[in-house]
């Protein structure tokens, strides 16, 4: 073999194309970020309906090649400081123009700007009422409502005046509402109804449902419009004339709607300017990401897809995993749109040269790391007044005649008493709302229904546990201690399906065995007649007597073909009749023993329900218990009731209160509680107020107060 050996100018040549090769790799930018990018930092707003597109920003951000920090929650007009600050840098929940003021303000222009769409001119506000008061009233505007005759079909007081449910107190809104009011010339007629607005609006859905009429001030997006359809279930009302407050009068004439499903007039004017909901970012930030830019420049979601996660979470799905998993659904769901995005974005970052990382300033990074997530909690200073933030869960925790009840409270009112401290409690949607207020120092105190567990340990304190439960069984049954007379569990035995599918099992077979006899038999055999319904009831008596052992010899085969059918017919007998004894054994039995459901092991096989969206579903697929899920408590017992399901699987302490109260004399619990949590206090971070709570609640339960609370709501 010759030795290969390179000339002079092959040399040179290949010399000269691995130079080329390195250059090319060292110029080309890369479709990713550089990973000495600093991680970007996000907000969310102090409204819990508006962390999902923050959820599904970040995961895009993520997907385009960048780090990204947990959000962080702010308020609008700390978002706008930090921003132009260059502590934070960007979210995805300004709504124009309401938010217009901040980026005229001297300390803040210039800094931030706005980018994309994510709903444009879809963010809209106004009055709704149920449709079928509308329609029976010839209700369309507001302004109908000078009425007293009107008005009255929407009181529930006496006081002669309709409850329309508004703002809470401290929402912008709330102002405009009475703006209106005083406008329209509907003081006499109408007031705001004003609480906490989740649980106000749940009471106005469930009036609705019973075929009460509503009046309500409502939003978009929002969870309500998830449930009621606009134009099927309820209408936009329009007002008379546009009036605004005086730092929104110059958007009179963004209160017109062309075309809005749900209202009678075109166009509708709601008498509140529509808003754009958009991202907006520092400046800077901007400037130095173009991918960034030419993403949020494309990013937007339906307003039906917020509307419709938001009554996911109200509905129960609102622990901060929750809302991410909704945010990974929809990217999953509209990939690709997302993937356009994506590729349209990296483009953009190669099209223009990023900046070095190495310039971006260390200072920044610092004041990111002072910023945190909130206060140091070194620096509490007590109030006198304490903020206890709470969410509906009954029954620890109840929302009637705009005042929060229920066991958690009423535990609340007695530990209060004890430390001596003043309170004022607020409610919210979700509980990853609730902790997050906590967590921000925006409330002192959380109480609800919430567990204790080591992710959100590692985030908040806790008090001692006040109520250790689980999970637990609800069956019906005859709690009175009354045994059933021997007619009624005779009589009862006949409206069960079991006994009716044996009977009916037996009389096929018993005719599928009289059709082969008769056919083997019909031609030869003077005991089987030769005419079909004749010889078919004589064959049916034959196999009948045959397998009860009642009687031989009447009727006898002949043919050696039907002799051998009978030899068969009396051994296979012996099971058939034993599989129609034990039919109607077992229907007896179980009316006897409605108790026979005791424990976790007994529910393989029956008819389990459970409540959507709660912990008990995961549990009870992990065990292989399939369950008929319902999307309320209330509607699974009623399906116990109606014997749709033979049990409930849920909270222990709910379905205790329930064969407490409402199921009383008809359901009871039974069997011991299993998959066990606890209830506590949730507080910030070495809180001054840990300490004197779990002082305060260890003096209750010794003392008796805390169990006599507990027997009260319990039994």
């Amino acid at each position: 073999m010759s030795k290969f050996v390179l000339k002079p100018f092959q040399f040179g040549l290949l010399c000269l194309g691995v130079a080329l090769i390195i250059i090319l790799i060292v110029s080309t930018p890369s479709l990713s970020v550089s990973t000495n990018s600093l991680p970007i930092r996000i907000a969310r707003p102090t409204w819990d309906t508006g962390w999902f597109q923050v959820e599904v920003l970040k995961l895009l951000l993520e997907d385009l090649g960048y780090e990204v920090r947990e959000p962080v929650t702010r308020t609008m007009e700390d978002f706008y400081q930090d921003a132009a600050r260059g502590d934070i840098d960007l979210w995805a929940n300004s709504w124009f123009p309401n938010v217009r003021h901040y980026h005229e303000q001297p300390d803040i222009k210039g800094k931030v700007e706005a980018v994309g769409f994510i709903e444009k001119g879809g963010a809209l506000q106004g009055y709704m009422i149920d449709r079928r008061s509308a329609d029976f009233l010839g209700i369309k505007s507001i302004a109908d409502f000078k009425d007293p005759n009107i008005a009255k079909e929407f009181d529930t007081d006496g006081n002669g005046k309709a409850e329309l449910v508004g703002c809470n107190v401290d929402w912008s809104c709330a102002a405009a509402i009475e703006h209106h009011l005083e406008a329209y010339g509907l003081k006499d007629t109408v007031e705001q109804v004003q609480g906490d607005y989740s649980p106000l609006m749940s009471d106005a859905l469930a009036q609705y449902q019973e075929g009460k009429p509503i009046l309500f001030y409502n939003w978009t997006p929002n969870w309500t419009l998830g449930t009621l359809q606009p134009g099927k279930d309820v209408i936009w009302l329009e007002v008379p004339f546009s009036s605004l407050l005086e730092k929104q009068a110059h958007f009179k004439g963004r209160t017109s709607i062309a075309n809005l499903p749900g209202c009678g007039s075109e166009p509708c004017n709601i008498g509140f300017p529509t808003n754009d909901i958009r991202v907006v970012a520092n400046t800077g930030f901007l400037k130095d990401k173009p991918d960034v830019r030419k993403l949020l420049d494309l990013f937007e979601i339906p307003l039906a897809d917020i509307t419709a996660q938001n009554a996911l979470m109200v509905a129960g799905e609102g622990e901060n995993a929750d809302i991410i998993r909704h945010a990974q659904k929809w990217i999953q769901d509209n990939r690709s749109q997302v993937t356009l995005w994506l590729k349209l974005a990296k483009d953009a970052g190669i099209t223009q040269e990023k900046l070095l990382p190495q310039q971006k300033n260390v200072q920044s990074q610092e004041a990111e790391e002072e910023v945190g997530n909130g206060t140091s909690n070194a620096n509490v200073i007590e109030r006198q007044t304490l903020k206890v933030v709470t969410r509906r869960f009954e029954p620890f925790v109840t929302y009637e005649q705009r005042e929060y009840g229920g066991f958690s409270i009423e535990l609340w009112e007695l530990i209060a008493k004890e430390m001596g401290v003043d309170y004022q409690i607020y409610g919210v949607n979700s509980i990853a709302k609730l902790l997050d207020d906590i967590k921000r120092q925006e409330a002192d105190v959380a109480i609800a229904g919430i567990s204790i567990t080591s992710e959100r340990e590692a985030d908040l304190d806790f008090s001692l546990p006040y109520y250790s439960t689980g999970l637990q069984i609800l069956v019906t049954g005859n709690t009175s201690g009354k045994t059933p007379n021997l007619l009624s569990q005779f009589l009862s035995a006949f409206r069960s399906p079991t006994l009716y599918y044996g009977i009916g099992g037996f009389i096929l077979i018993l005719l599928v065995t009289a059709h082969i006899i008769w056919l083997t038999e019909r031609h030869h055999n003077s005991d089987f007649p030769h005419s079909y319904f004749q010889g078919i009831w004589e064959a049916f008596w034959w196999a009948a007597v045959t397998v009860t052992t009642v009687g031989y010899g009447d009727r006898t085969p002949k043919r050696p073909l039907g002799r051998f059918v009978a030899l068969i017919w009396m051994c296979a007998g012996y099971f058939v009749f034993a599989f129609f004894t034990a039919s109607v054994t077992t229907t007896f039995t179980l009316q006897e023993l409605q108790g026979d459901i005791n424990n976790l092991e007994d529910l393989f096989g029956r008819r389990v329900a459970t409540v959507t969206s709660s912990s008990t579903v995961s549990y009870l697929q992990n065990q292989r218990i399939a369950a008929i899920e319902y999307d309320t408590k209330e509607e699974a017992f009623l399906a116990l009731q109606s014997e749709e399901v033979e049990a409930i699987v849920y909270d222990a302490p709910i379905l205790e209160h329930y064969a407490n109260q409402e199921g009383k004399g008809q359901t009871q619990v039974v069997g011991p509680v299993f998959n066990n949590f606890s209830y506590g206090l949730a507080v910030s971070l070495n809180s001054p107020y840990r300490k004197k709570i779990n002082v305060a609640l260890l003096k209750l339960i010794e003392n008796g107060a805390y169990e006599q609370l507990r027997h009260k709501w319990f039994g």
